[in-house]
């Protein structure tokens, strides 16, 4: 099931968040860097922050009772919203969860008008660039990305909307 989160999810998304990012990226990862990052990323009262701002779109993706994966979407100015953090625990993988939550994305985003989404993806998570370019998303460049202190680099992909729906 996919629902938006509530302020009452905020420890919840929070606790699922951090653990979600450490195992998909401390392999690979300096622990000091991982722990910089999530300490300033994944608390409870940001999480609770974010779900409270109207330019925030939070989306949960539940199976049972269990948290499996989430979608935090910003809604920018110029027609287009980023999403932000696109997540599935690993225990959920190939099982349709991603696809759903994606859908339920590309949705809402529909929804409200928007004319593109855009993200953010490691450029060395081939998994996830995979994943959203099965989804309709093409790259369009990259960016920097600040992992604690370690300089990294994110490809951008981008789908646009109008031409998703023809």
């Amino acid at each position: 099931m996919i629902r938006r989160a509530t302020s009452g999810d905020a420890g919840r998304l929070a606790a699922f968040a951090a653990r979600t990012f450490h195992d998909t990226f401390a392999a690979a990862n300096r622990p000091e860097d991982l722990a910089d990052y999530l300490a300033k990323t994944y608390g409870e009262e940001q999480q609770g922050r974010e779900i409270g701002d109207a330019r925030v779109i939070t989306l949960l993706a539940e199976q049972g009772s269990e948290l499996a994966g989430f979608a935090q979407m910003k809604i920018e100015e110029d027609s287009r919203i980023e999403i932000a953090r696109f997540y599935v625990h690993r225990q959920f993988h190939g099982r349709g969860v991603a696809q759903t939550l994606m859908q339920a994305a590309i949705a809402e985003a529909a929804r409200l008008g928007v004319k593109q989404l855009w993200l953010g993806v490691w450029e060395r998570n081939d998994r996830a660039i995979a994943f959203y370019a099965k989804c309709g998303f093409r790259d369009v460049g990259s960016h920097p990305f600040l992992l604690g202190s370690d300089l990294q680099t994110d490809r951008l992909m981008a789908m646009d909307l109008e031409r998703a729906e023809r």
